[in-house]
């Protein structure tokens, strides 16, 4: 039987936001490859491998997961969100450029989920309601000088952005440096909301203003959004606020 890899994307915690096409997946799959707080998530089964390994090995990761399928086995590599976005997926496409020409003819499929700016923004409403971007605030695979580069051109063009990992034990200091740069290039009272382990039992959400933010609001398991400009916040009696960003744009 032919091997092939699936890259799937497990959703921001929740079970009940995996999606019927990664659960079709995992079912017919005898091997999980992943970090090992995600192939946790994915219950022991006969027939079935789970190949666990820490953080910040996605290359050994990626290649061991292309040699199970050059074997014939059928195998899951598994990220939290979506794959696509600051996750396996781009991993593994670097390990099938850089691999023997045999991995090229293998059923590759990356398998979307739900990724962790956009249960965030569900959350407070619809803070990504018009345009916006993704910045990774890891500096592990990049300089800081580009993510400041970035961080400019984000407020300069006036988007909503999601801040993905934005503060780590490796890198207690690194979002002070963001916050400060923002407030250098924003008004003070530009929304900004932290989402913590959005749609867990753990899930914390909070809306401040900029000039309120703090580096100890964010961990691995946040995202930050940055308001547009013209984001907005509803407040309502005794129900959370909801946070928008308008659909249109005048002069």
């Amino acid at each position: 039987m032919s091997g092939w890899v699936a890259v799937a994307g497990l959703g921001p915690g929740s079970d009940a936001l995996i999606t019927p096409e990664v659960r079709t997946a995992l079912a017919d799959a005898t091997d999980v490859v992943g970090y090992s707080r995600y192939v946790d998530r994915i219950p022991k089964r006969e027939g079935l491998c789970r190949h666990a390994s820490e953080n910040r090995v996605e290359a050994e990761r990626s290649r061991h997961a292309m040699e199970l399928a050059a074997e014939g086995r059928r195998v899951i590599v598994v990220s939290s969100g979506d794959p696509g976005v600051f996750a396996m997926a781009s991993a593994m496409c670097e390990a099938i450029e850089a691999g023997p020409g045999t991995w090229r003819e293998l059923d590759v499929r990356v398998l979307p989920g739900i990724t962790a700016m956009l249960a965030a923004s569900a959350r407070v409403g619809a803070p990504l309601g018009h345009d916006f971007c993704a910045v990774n605030l890891s500096d592990n695979l990049k300089p800081w000088s580009l993510i400041e580069k970035r961080l400019r051109l984000v407020v300069e063009g006036d988007f909503a952005c999601a801040l993905y990992n934005p503060r780590s034990k490796a890198r207690p200091d690194g979002f002070a440096r963001v916050l400060a740069l923002l407030r250098e290039l924003c008004e003070p009272e530009r929304l900004v909301i932290f989402a913590r382990a959005v749609t867990t039992s753990d899930e914390t959400v909070r809306t401040v203003p900029l000039n309120e933010a703090k580096p100890d609001m964010a961990d691995m398991q946040t995202v930050v959004i940055l308001g547009s400009s013209r984001t907005r916040r509803i407040e309502r009696n005794g129900m959370a606020p909801l946070v928008y960003t308008p659909r249109s744009v005048t002069e």
